[in-house]
């Protein structure tokens, strides 16, 4: 399926215009091939199924779309076809969406925090959109609100409206950072990065402590120990609603493995685990679905690529930039999720990095199971049955990950939290 139009008016009321590339098997309605059809939702509970960005785990329907996951398009189908009626030979069904979430981007107006703006601002669930920077925040806004999504987009520009951002917001995404300089040390941008993250979770913690919160802003593997912690001084610690985006790594492997073997994309999925820095990034290629055979060269060749997929971007930038497009498009796809869960969907799953029992380090990135409350179970099976390679892989990567989850952990409890 591909999309060819998006139709939505400010009265919540959206219209997707789709075209089949595929016949799906959904009953009692066959879509042909090159048929295009109309939607319109009328009921919340219709898009408990649906996501733009990622797929359900329980259907299956052929789909040639890499952004409505295969699952996804077939409960959507199925959803509405009891109610779809022949108008012209396009098949039209009318429901309306529950456009009632709050979103703030932290970081709006960088390279991340502008395209990952967009892609929210295009999804059905958000009512509101809240966007932040220390600058150049106001432009990204009236360019978005051009756009006619339900959603009302809203700008916050510097610290003094950093609190009113954030106010009655479900989930906030920070992908705030700076882009490291000539000149810069690995520390020197980290401390740059974690003071800003640290005082962005500060005032999160004073306006919104039961938000969800997404965390972008690299070293993931650091940053998220320093929120954890900083949280826990305010005594608003939450560990299932706090999630490391690691989903970037996912679509990577997904993407790298169908090249790989010349297969459907919609169709893969590859668990990965650990954390989100080189080393410590493991896909569980054993455990692809659909199952696949691989040479044991294919394997470290296709581990070593998605361990470093920024250094295919940055040299195809010439310097001028890094991953910023694929990263957007994967956070859009974690929040998808979450605002799916937060919605009311009981079969929601995604990797993310959060605090974990299934090692014996505190934070550890894996498949989770997402609902109202954030992390309902972390899911222990991929790290059972482990081939010789990733296993070895595994504890590889932890001493790693170890002195990454210390160093944010030092951090913030070096730095006094703000009363």
């Amino acid at each position: 399926m591909k999309l060819t139009s998006c139709k939505m008016a400010a009265a919540s009321t959206t219209n997707f215009f789709t075209t089949s590339t595929t016949p799906c098997n959904s009953k009692p309605y066959m879509v042909s091939k090159s048929k295009s059809f109309g939607l319109r939702f009328n009921s919340p509970n219709y898009l408990r199924s649906f996501s733009g960005l990622k797929a359900a785990t329980s259907v299956n329907c052929e789909s040639e779309s890499s952004f409505l996951g295969k699952e996804s398009t077939t409960a959507l189908r199925d959803s509405f076809a009891p109610k779809a009626v022949k108008q012209n030979r396009d098949t039209v069904t009318r429901f309306q969406p529950r456009a009632s979430f709050k979103v703030a981007i932290l970081g709006a107006a960088g390279g991340i925090g502008q395209p990952l703006a967009l892609l929210i601002k295009m999804s059905p669930l958000v009512s509101t959109l809240h966007l932040y920077d220390i600058a150049n925040v106001r432009g990204v806004t009236a360019d978005l609100s051009h756009c006619n999504t339900p959603s009302q987009v809203l700008d916050f520009t510097g610290t003094a409206e950093l609190p009113n951002s954030l106010k009655g917001v479900d989930v906030v995404v920070i992908p705030a950072g700076v882009p490291r300089k000539p000149g810069m040390t690995r520390d020197d941008l980290f401390n740059i990065t974690a003071n800003i993250v640290k005082d962005l979770v500060e005032a999160v913690a004073d306006t919104c402590p039961d938000a969800f919160i997404h965390i972008i802003s690299n070293p993931v593997n650091s940053t998220v120990p320093i929120v954890a912690e900083v949280l826990k001084q305010k005594g608003v610690y939450d560990p299932k609603k706090l999630f490391g985006v690691t989903t970037p790594d996912v679509v990577r492997a997904n993407t790298f493995v169908a090249q790989k073997k010349n297969l459907k994309l919609i169709d893969v999925d590859v668990p990965v685990v650990g954390g989100h820095a080189g080393i410590t990034i493991l896909p569980l290629l054993s455990k692809i679905k659909p199952s696949v055979s691989l040479t044991d060269e294919e394997v470290e060749e296709l581990t070593v690529r998605i361990q470093n997929p920024g250094t295919e971007v940055v040299d195809a930038k010439a310097g001028a930039g890094s991953a910023t497009l694929s990263m957007a498009y994967a956070a859009a796809r974690f929040m998808e999720s979450s605002l799916r869960a937060l919605d009311g969907d009981s079969d929601v799953y995604e990797c993310s990095y959060v605090q974990s029992e299934l090692t014996e380090l505190p934070f550890f990135a894996s498949r989770v199971k997402l609902g109202k409350n954030g992390v309902e179970a972390v899911i222990p099976s991929d790290l059972q049955g482990l081939t010789e390679y990733e296993a070895k892989a595994l504890e590889a990567l932890k001493p790693e990950l170890k002195a990454s989850i210390e160093k944010g952990v030092a951090f913030a409890n070096k730095q006094p939290v703000a009363a």
